[in-house]
């Protein structure tokens, strides 16, 4: 009897020594994930942190005291209203990227971390906003993104954290002075439109100009060149002419009677001309007698006769037109 109260009294010895061993290794046991590191404090005072993975504490002496996430985080700014320096007051939110890169500094270096990165973006933004002019505010974010950034940074440092990016998201001035922006915006396209259009006019200008030269050129050229040729032509029958007369006074000197009724009959007939085709002409009046023509006209038949080496018809008489072909 005595020996089985024994064995039981061993027994759950022995239940209970396990059950503490097993609550223990439950107590002592920590299990962290990835990304995240774990800070371990004993009696209140920060001892060492646990990386991710399986670590280990002393039960009831050490515990864990914050589990700070170390991927990047991101952080929106809300809207404030900021004064530009030129007095004008627009509305502002943004978005920064940050991470922890010492868990311990940024669990015991400051209260709430998000709420002072928020504060402290904020305010930032507030006095590089405040330094800058409305249009300088509005064409130059990834300055103003550059200066916040490197100034907030800075000043995480000491809380064990990396700013990675600062955005400014919208930047939003009062309805009357986005009224009054786009009446300046049309007033300077329609001023770059006015100097476009004169341009191209002055432009059509010089080149028509340049045309008309171009025409006058052309055209004194083309009336120099046919006064040249005119020249050349009243020159050619000049030589023409001379050569003619030349001829003709030689037959004379030679005695060739029908030389002179050749020159005679060929100016007459000239003359003939001239007065048929003036404009002014309605009646031509001869004052000359026919058989004179006529007897003209014979003596340069004979000529051309003699020329081709016929025979010298018979002289003409007074009042009879010549048979120019062979008697029947």
């Amino acid at each position: 009897m005595l020996e089985a109260l024994g064995f039981e009294g061993l027994g759950v010895f022995v239940l209970v020594i396990v059950a503490v061993v097993i609550f223990y290794l439950l107590r002592a046991i920590r299990m962290v994930p990835q990304g995240y590191n774990y800070t371990v404090e004993r009696f209140g005072k920060y001892v060492r942190t646990l990386p991710p993975g399986l670590g280990l504490i002393v039960p009831f002496i050490d515990r864990v005291g914050a589990k700070q996430n170390m991927m990047e985080q991101v952080l929106d700014i809300p809207s404030q209203e900021v004064i530009t320096r030129d007095n004008a007051m627009v509305k502002v939110d943004g978005v920064t990227f940050f991470q922890i890169v010492d868990a311990p500094r940024a669990t015991y270096e400051v209260r709430d971390l998000n709420y002072a990165i928020t504060n402290l973006v904020m305010t930032n933004i507030r006095t590089v906003m405040g330094s800058m002019d409305l249009d300088s505010l509005l064409s130059q974010r990834d300055e103003i993104n550059l200066r916040l950034l490197n100034v907030v940074d800075q000043a995480t440092q000491p809380w064990g954290v990396k700013m990675n990016r600062i955005e400014i998201k919208d930047i939003a001035p009062p309805r009357d002075l986005v009224e009054s922006m786009a009446r300046q915006m049309k007033a300077e396209r329609d001023k770059r439109a006015a100097i476009l259009e004169a341009e191209g006019l002055r432009a059509a200008a010089i080149l028509k100009a340049e045309g008309e030269k171009q025409s006058v050129v052309l055209e004194a050229e083309g009336r120099r060149e046919a006064a040249f040729r005119d020249a050349e032509a009243r020159e050619r029958f000049a030589e023409a002419e001379a050569k003619a007369t030349q001829m003709v006074s030689e037959a004379i000197a030679a005695g060739d009677v029908q030389a002179i009724n050749y020159f005679v009959a060929n100016n007459y007939i000239k003359a003939l001309e001239r007065l048929a085709a003036s404009p002014n002409q309605k009646v031509l009046m001869l004052p000359v007698e026919a058989s004179s023509v006529i007897g003209s006209i014979a003596g340069i038949s004979e000529i051309a006769r003699e020329a081709f080496g016929g025979q010298p018809p018979s002289p003409p008489r007074r009042g009879s037109v010549p048979a120019t072909g062979p008697s029947s």
